[in-house]
C-alpha cells in the first residue's frame, strides 16, 4: 500500500471515532433541552438532510474541485463549527434549533468529505482494484470499530464531564483529520470537461448511473436494502422488548453483535472476492442479508437473535467493502464524485421509506411483519439484480476501464489473474 494510505486511514479512523462520539451525544444533549419526541426527531433527521437536498449538486462540486483540498478544509471548517455548541453549551443557551443547525453542517461536511475520499481513494492507488478492495476493507473495519464501538461509549461518557466536552472532543478529532489529510500528496486532478452548468454536469453524473447496468445494480441494492434494514431498525427494539424478553442493556449487546459481524465481513471481504469473483460474492453477501433477517423475524431467543444479526451485519460489512471497490476501478476519474453522491443520495433516500414501511406494518398487522417484508425485499432484490453485477459484468466493465495501451486491469472476478499480493 502506497504510504499515503496509512495518513488517509489515520484520519478518517479518528474522524470516525469522532462521529461515533457525536453520534452518542447529540440526541442526549438534544434530550437535556426536551422531551418533545418531534424535537428530538428532527436533531436526528437534520444530519440526513444534505444528502437527500444536494446530494448530486455536492458531487458535481466535489469533481470540480481538488480533492485533497476539500476534505481538510471541510474536517477544518467542522472542527470550527462544533466550538459553537460548545460555547452555547457553556454559556447555557444551547436550543434544539441550534443542535439541528449543527446537525445539518455536519452532515453537509460529511456529503463533501465522504464524496471526496471515495474520488481521491482510486487516484491513490492507481485504481488497481485489489489494492482498493484491501483499502476498503481497512477504511471500513476502522469505521466500524470507531463509529460503533468505541464512539457511543465514549460521548456517553464524555457527556457525563459537561455538556460541552463531547462537541470539544469531536472538534479535536475533525482537526487532527485536517492535519493528517493536508499532509497527503497531492495528485494529479482529471482532464477537466467542457465548461458547463452545474446542474447539466450533475444530471450527466445521475444519468451515467442509470444508464450502466452494472453501475445501477450496485446502487439499487444499498437502495432497496436501506428500505429493508430501516423497516427493521424501526421496529426492533419493541421486538427486542417484546417478543424476546430483552432489557435496555441487552439490546446494546444485541446492536454489539451487529457491529461484530460487520467487522468480520469486512475482514473477509477480499477473501470473498478473490475465491467467488466480486459478482458472486456481492450476489451471496445480498442473499445472507436477506435469510438473516428472516432468521431474525423467527427467533424466539436472545442468542438466536443475536446469532441473526452477527451474520447479516458481516453480509452488509462485506457488501460495503466489495461493491465501492469496484465502483472505484471502473469509473472515470472526472465523474468519480457524481456517481458516488448519486449512489448514495439513491441510499439515503430510500431510508426514510423503509422507516414509514416498517412503523406502519407493526401498527396494522404485527411486530415480526416487518422482519419478514424486509427479509422478502431483500431476497427479491438479490434475484433482480444478480444478472445485473454478475462475474461477467464485472469482467467487461474492468476491461472497459483499463487504459488504452496499457495491460489489463487485475480482474476481480478471477483470483487467478491477481497481481497484487495477499493482504495477509
Amino acid at each position: 500500500m502506497p504510504t499515503g494510505f496509512g495518513r488517509l486511514w489515520s484520519a478518517q479512523t479518528v474522524s470516525s471515532l469522532g462521529d461515533g462520539v457525536s453520534h452518542a451525544a447529540l440526541p442526549l444533549l438534544a434530550l437535556t433541552l426536551t422531551r418533545d419526541p418531534m424535537a428530538l426527531a428532527v436533531v436526528t433527521a437534520a444530519g440526513t438532510l444534505p444528502w437527500l437536498l444536494f446530494g448530486v449538486l455536492g458531487g458535481a462540486l466535489v469533481d470540480r474541485w481538488d480533492h485533497r483540498r476539500t476534505m481538510w478544509v471541510t474536517d477544518a471548517a467542522r472542527a470550527v463549527l462544533l466550538a459553537i455548541p460548545a460555547a452555547a453549551a457553556v454559556l447555557d443557551v444551547l436550543s434544539i434549533a441550534l443542535l439541528a443547525t449543527v446537525a445539518f453542517l455536519l452532515g453537509l461536511g460529511g456529503l463533501f468529505f465522504d464524496t471526496a475520499a471515495t474520488a481521491y481513494l482510486p487516484d491513490l492507488l492507481g485504481r488497481d482494484p485489489a489494492l482498493l478492495q484491501r483499502a476498503n476493507s481497512r477504511l471500513r473495519g476502522a469505521q466500524t470499530a470507531m463509529s460503533g464501538f468505541a464512539g457511543p461509549p465514549a460521548g456517553s461518557a464524555l457527556l457525563a464531564l459537561g455538556r460541552a466536552v463531547p462537541l470539544l472532543a469531536d472538534a479535536a478529532s475533525f482537526t487532527l483529520s485536517a492535519l493528517l489529510v493536508r499532509s497527503l500528496p497531492a495528485l494529479p486532478r482529471p482532464v477537466p470537461e467542457q465548461r458547463e452548468s452545474l446542474l447539466r454536469q450533475a444530471q450527466a453524473g445521475a444519468s451515467y448511473v442509470f444508464r450502466d447496468r452494472l453501475l445501477l445494480g450496485l446502487a439499487l441494492r444499498p437502495a432497496v436494502g436501506n428500505i429493508a434494514f430501516l423497516a427493521v431498525e424501526t421496529v426492533l427494539a419493541l421486538f427486542a422488548h417484546d417478543r424476546l424478553g430483552i432489557d435496555t442493556y441487552g439490546f446494546g449487546l444485541l446492536l454489539t453483535a451487529e457491529a461484530t459481524g460487520g467487522l468480520l465481513g469486512a475482514g473477509i471481504a477480499s477473501s470473498l472476492g478473490r475465491r467467488l469473483g466480486t459478482g458472486t460474492a456481492l450476489t451471496c453477501t445480498a442473499a445472507i442479508e436477506g435469510l438473516a433477517i428472516l432468521g431474525l423475524a423467527a427467533a424466539t431467543n436472545p442468542y438466536v437473535a443475536g446469532l441473526a444479526l452477527a451474520v447479516c451485519g458481516a453480509g452488509m460489512g462485506a457488501t460495503m467493502v466489495l461493491a465501492p471497490s469496484l465502483r472505484q476501478a471502473i469509473v472515470p476519474a472526472h465523474l468519480m464524485g457524481r456517481v458516488a453522491s448519486t449512489s448514495r443520495m439513491l441510499a439515503m433516500c430510500a431510508a426514510p421509506l423503509g422507516a414509514f414501511l416498517g412503523g406502519w406494518l407493526a401498527t396494522a398487522y404485527d411486530i415480526r411483519t416487518p422482519l419478514y417484508a424486509a427479509a422478502g425485499l431483500l431476497l427479491t432484490m438479490t434475484a433482480v439484480t444478480a444478472t445485473m453485477t454478475s462475474n461477467r459484468q464485472v469482467e467487461a466493465a474492468l476491461r472497459a476501464a483499463a487504459p488504452a495501451g496499457s495491460p489489463e486491469h487485475p480482474t476481480l472476478a478471477n483470483p487467478t489473474r491477481h497481481t497484487a499480493p495477499d493482504a495477509s
